[in-house]
């Protein structure tokens, strides 16, 4: 499945690719240490985030995000 964005599709091709590997060999076996994706998947959140920074005006960001999330400010570029 493609992501929100396109230019976040194949951050979360790879992040998709490493979970799903890791759910099967690991987690489904009872190895369930952590996840070893979650670098992977804050680089896509980033992405999504700065997407979502760049096509929605900044007054509109925290109508974005969950309830218990909201932010004061949106994050900071990188």
């Amino acid at each position: 499945m493609n992501s929100v964005g396109e230019a976040c599709t194949e951050l979360k091709r790879e992040y998709d690719q490493c979970f799903n590997r890791w759910f099967a060999e690991k987690f489904l076996k009872g190895e369930n240490a952590g996840d070893p994706c979650v670098q992977l998947f804050k680089r896509y959140q980033l992405c999504v985030q700065l997407l979502r920074r760049k096509t929605y005006p900044l007054k509109d960001w925290n109508s974005w995000v969950p309830v218990k999330e909201k932010l004061k400010t949106p994050p900071d570029l990188v």
